[in-house]
């Protein structure tokens, strides 16, 4: 059974139906279980981890931490893999679980919650405890810059929340966003490895960021960090945050920089949007279509992204499938409820021409809402004249999850468990 749970009621054309395959095949490439045995095998006493074997004969003890949207799953998977093997560890995602070796606890997303410092501190704690002979297994995903609250200072969440939720309103990207992040907690930006220091430690990662950029990644956790408090502050004048949040240079914290804590790091990266592309354009060319990948790291606009990529697919010859990974920004300047996925396309919807569609939609299955995505081709057209619906009005007041629930084009999945940005699928038939 695939993810998309709405697949029956949408796919009322062959071009529909179409989208929707490909769009499962993306979703299919990243489920997160599915990377995680691909990408972590165990053979007796060898543990191979993206091809590099790893003895376990000298290991004391294995521990796992996980953090963000896929940890849940990715660490379940890892007990089913290692079994008695794992000693113990923590997990913070926005799901619940099943107890096991490894504690559970459930944070809250997108802004920073004194329930996510309290697993944060448990999380810090249990790596504090790791010694030389240890190995740490750490998973990191999209959604843990939010998970891994640990303020320097009281009111040091209050003070995330205000910026944040400016940062958003204001339409910053993912780098400047974790920028900020990085410096505001003791659990980001590196300082996961150098509390797990001098343990060895293998980090997972699940990049939801445009380009692949580990040290972007939960605001990199275990990777050295490149910035510094100027560069976070750069942004925040760069959008003028600082006075209206009336925050100040001793807010933010100087991440772990003495190269010893990362000697014994490595970074591997095991999933991201190209994985989700490539199989979509595998699908797509086995459904026998002609299938390009445009852009595996778009960012800007949401809106201008919708236009952008319809005159695309105006260039192209019929019967062609052009595919985009990335993530978008949406500047808020009315109170309107949707998601970057949904904005991009409502915005293409203004310019879609029969025989043309445009899926757009969020890999975790939630786009600000508890919608996916949506779908637009001229159908949807039909239908916002038919129930009244003004697809500018809707635009301008940023309210794209009214107009597809209003039309019913939009994308249900539920939380997917994984999370590697946004994907969008145009296609001409």
């Amino acid at each position: 059974m695939g993810k998309i749970r709405n697949f029956n009621a949408l796919a009322t054309t062959d071009l529909r139906r179409a989208a929707l395959t490909i769009a499962e095949a993306g979703y299919a490439a990243i489920d997160t279980p599915t990377v995680i045995r691909k990408n972590v095998v165990l053979n007796g006493e060898v543990l191979r981890v993206d091809g590099e074997d790893i003895s376990l004969a000298g290991v004391k003890r294995i521990i796992v931490v996980g953090v963000g949207k896929c940890a849940r799953r990715a660490v379940d998977t890892l007990e089913d893999i290692l079994g008695d093997r794992i000693s113990g560890g923590v997990v913070i995602d926005i799901e619940d679980g099943t107890v096991g070796r490894i504690k559970r606890f459930v944070g809250d997303h997108p802004f920073p919650t004194q329930r996510n410092a309290l697993a944060t501190r448990e999380l810090v704690r249990t790596l504090k405890e790791a010694e030389e002979g240890d190995l740490v297994l750490a998973v990191i995903s999209g959604g843990g810059s939010t998970l891994l609250c640990m303020p320097e200072k009281s009111g040091g969440i209050d003070t995330e929340t205000k910026v944040v939720k400016e940062l958003f309103r204001a339409g910053a990207d993912i780098i400047e966003l974790n920028t900020i992040r990085k410096h505001l907690s003791q659990a980001r930006g590196g300082f996961l490895a150098q509390h797990a220091y001098p343990a060895r430690v293998v980090s997972l990662i699940m990049s939801d960021v445009p380009g692949d950029r580990i040290e972007f990644v939960s605001s990199g956790p275990t990777v050295k960090d490149t910035t510094t408090v100027e560069d976070a502050m750069r942004v925040l004048s760069k959008y003028s945050v600082q006075a209206r949040c009336a925050c100040e240079i001793g807010d933010f914290i100087e991440t772990p920089k003495d190269d010893k804590y990362f000697e014994r790091v490595k970074n591997v990266l095991i999933v991201s949007n190209k994985t989700a592309l490539t199989a979509m354009q595998d699908e797509a060319e086995r459904l026998g279509w002609r299938c390009a990948i445009r852009d595996a790291a778009f960012t800007g606009e949401a809106r201008d992204l919708g236009k952008r990529i319809v005159a695309d697919l105006e260039r192209e010859r019929p019967h062609a499938v052009l595919l985009y990974g990335g993530e978008s920004t949406v500047t808020v300047v009315h109170d309107g409820k949707g998601g970057r996925s949904q904005e991009l396309a409502l915005s293409a919807a203004r310019f879609i021409r029969d025989n043309e569609l445009l899926l757009a939609f969020a890999s975790d299955g939630r786009d600000n809402t508890d919608h996916a995505g949506a779908l637009c081709d001229i159908l949807t057209m039909k239908r916002a004249k038919i129930v009244n619906e003004d697809i500018d009005r809707d635009l301008s007041e940023n309210a794209s999850y009214h107009f597809f629930m209003a039309v019913g084009d939009y994308l249900e999945t539920g939380n997917t468990g994984s999370n590697v940005s946004d994907l969008v699928i145009a296609m001409k038939q």
